[in-house]
């Protein structure tokens, strides 16, 4: 008998006295279809003993009637709960389930692996700690399409630790040379993600391999059993303790003698005399009281439910938001964000829909869709709308403004559904950008400014009449590839040779030219982007006036990229690409950007901890490793008479 069980036998309150104080732990099943999610959660729920005998008589029954393991007691009916999944053999509803062990409590959540059900997926884990991707380790399955939009949806909703649970190890024999290929496999798509903490765990779901006893079979993994693990993994430092957040769900008025507030603390810690301040009056007051069901508290901490009372009457409402007047979130009614989007019916930029955050529900639309994510290869691509499972970075612009944490401080009040305003159906969910007031804005579908225009109408000088006096045809260069790849050397190399040869041209850095963003080493990817705009608008006006302009930037975006073009003028715009690998550019580096890099100081460095778009059909593609910077220099200049922009 356990000690567990023993203590419910002589101590029952005691039992219910430590069962309160352990530590909650969320978990969410995820992965392609038949990986054995539901069978897994089914043998931790046995092996755990939270099976009661006549369920077990029943699920004899059904394995019989419903199972697909050949008449044995089939362990994914304990969570495939409606009658449709258990016909049809796999799972369409989120499930919730819940056990416990001597260490922790769970809350474990069975996801369908459909890509017809990505949204319930999504759903699932929205409020999970802990991801179990499940794989299976049979011939022709493995990292499927399905497993890496899960893991992106697992990476985009913040969960900062993950189990990749190879499945099904019994049938391939229980080899260790398919465990570690499937492995590679897996790291070779997630070194693009931001996964703080993966861990993987070769299992047997069916017979129990590594669920809570080591597997004989699989003597050569060393590492811990699947409930080890859950069950000493720290999630204790995921909470954010710094930001105190109360959105407001309810203003209790039971009789003239009391107002409290009503609501979850999302993130931080408050405490009895705590100065508060409430958005979006900015009135401040303390607090005199946190009252619960059972009594006041003198703090409260994030996932707490409680009322708070204030010394002072202020006017506060549902949807608004209390802070610490030192530490108040961005108030904006437009920022960038992360959407995944779960209506049949394709996303309209422009439509209006209602948008919930946290208790405080606003209309807005969805302005921009900047691009579609490829789950695949994480690779972005302009796009005109998302469909049913599509990922797109988007600016949503609501009609007034919100507190809007960034997802990644805050999950709660960095969360967004968007639903459809005839239908009530939720369609999309967002995950809020980096949203700090000092952030440059995406300014890439701003009109012209009304001077430059101007100036474009008042100039007497036609292009052909440029042209036919310079002897060339305006155009721009653009290098783009890694910091080291030798973008400004072959670019300065090539301004010298045309200028040589008695050609108007000129030279846009992006390392010495930062157009206005003043920066240490290392741009954000909204900065690069704003700094190509900048740029991209520079040589268009070059162009213009007739010159050739030279642009040398890192900029790792596709997309931003292929902006850049739309602006320039495709009919003007030269992509060079410099295919240069991330060893050789690391030896090269003399700013000490890979070095900061590798020290976690920059935290969104292409080829480093971010990727690198690599042009999909640049112009020219040159190794530029293993050519001299003159002979780089012949081959544009080839190129550009190629194409007309200057004379053989």
């Amino acid at each position: 008998m356990s000690h567990q069980s023993e203590l419910i036998a002589t101590n029952i309150d005691e039992y219910l006295t430590q069962h309160e104080r352990k530590e909650m732990l969320r978990l969410l099943t995820c992965g392609s279809v038949d990986d054995g999610k539901s069978t897994l959660i089914g043998k931790l729920l046995l092996e755990s003993k939270m099976v009661f005998e006549d369920h077990l008589a029943a699920l004899q029954k059904d394995s019989d009637k419903h199972g697909t393991t050949g008449g044995e007691l089939d362990p994914a009916l304990l969570s495939d709960g409606l009658e449709d999944e258990r016909q049809q053999g796999i799972t369409i509803d989120v499930a919730y389930r819940y056990f416990s062990t001597a260490k922790r409590k769970f809350i474990i959540a069975d996801t369908p692996g459909h890509q017809q059900y990505t949204r319930n997926m999504a759903t699932g884990a929205s409020n999970c700690d802990l991801a179990i991707i499940l794989i299976d380790a049979r011939p022709g399955h493995g990292v499927l399409e399905q497993t890496k939009r899960h893991s992106f949806i697992v990476s985009l909703l913040g969960i900062r630790h993950v189990v990749v649970a190879v499945n099904k190890m019994d049938l391939v024999g229980y080899s260790q040379e398919v465990f570690e290929r499937i492995r590679a496999d897996y790291l070779e798509f997630a070194a693009k993600m931001s996964a703080d903490d993966v861990t993987f765990i070769p299992i047997s779901a069916l017979k129990g391999d590594n669920i809570v006893a080591k597997s004989q079979p699989m003597a050569w993994y060393e590492g811990s059993t699947l409930m080890h693990h859950l069950e000493n993994v720290y999630i204790g430092s995921d909470r954010n303790l710094h930001d105190f957040r109360f959105p407001v769900q309810y203003v209790n008025r039971p009789h003239l003698d009391f107002r409290g507030f009503c609501g979850t603390v999302a993130s931080g810690i408050v405490r009895r005399g705590d100065e508060i301040m409430a958005i979006p009056s900015r009135k401040t007051s303390r607090v005199k009281s946190i009252v619960t069901f059972d009594g006041e508290l003198q703090e409260s901490f994030a996932g707490q439910a409680v009322t708070l009372t204030l010394e002072d009457e202020i006017d506060i409402s549902r949807g608004d938001m209390i802070v610490r007047p030192g530490n108040v979130p961005p108030i904006m009614q437009r920022f960038d964000c992360n959407l995944v989007w779960m209506s049949e019916t394709p996303m309209v930029p422009g439509k209006q829909y209602l948008i919930k955050q946290a208790t405080k529900s606003a209309a807005g639309c969805v302005s921009t869709l900047r691009y579609r994510i490829d789950v695949n290869t994480l690779q972005r691509s302009p796009a005109p709308t998302l469909g049913l499972n599509e990922i797109g970075r988007c600016e949503i612009e609501l009609t007034e403004p919100a507190c809007i944490d960034s997802y990644r401080r805050n999950r709660t009040t960095g969360a967004l559904i968007l639903i459809d305003r005839i239908t009530n159906a939720t369609v999309a969910a967002a995950m809020a950008l980096d949203t700090s007031p000092d952030r440059p804005r995406d300014h890439w579908d701003d009109p012209p400014a009304s001077t430059i225009q101007q100036s474009a109408r008042q100039s007497e000088v036609t292009s052909d009449e440029r042209s036919r006096r310079y002897g060339q045809k305006p155009a721009t260069v653009l290098f783009t590839g890694l910091t080291g790849s030798g973008k400004r050397s072959i670019a300065l190399a090539l301004e010298r040779r045309l200028f040589e040869d008695g050609r108007a041209v000129t030279v846009l850095d992006g390392q010495n030219m930062r157009l206005g963003i003043s920066r240490d080493l290392g741009f954000s990817a909204e900065e690069r982007s704003e700094n190509l705009r900048r740029a991209a608008e520079v040589s268009r006006l070059m162009n213009d006036a007739g010159l050739i302009t030279i642009a040398s930037f890192v900029a790792p975006s596709d997309a931003v990229r292929q902006r850049a073009r739309e602006v320039i003028g495709p009919e003007r715009f030269i992509e060079v690409y410099l295919d240069v690998p991330v060893e050789v550019c690391r030896k090269r580096d003399q700013s000490g950007m890979y070095a900061k890099a590798d020290a976690g100081e920059i935290p969104n460095f292409p080829g480093v901890s971010a990727p690198f778009d690599v042009p999909p059909t640049p112009d020219l593609t040159l190794k530029a490793h293993e050519l001299s910077i003159d002979t780089c220099a012949e081959r544009i200049i080839a190129l550009l008479k190629e194409r007309g922009v200057v004379k053989g």
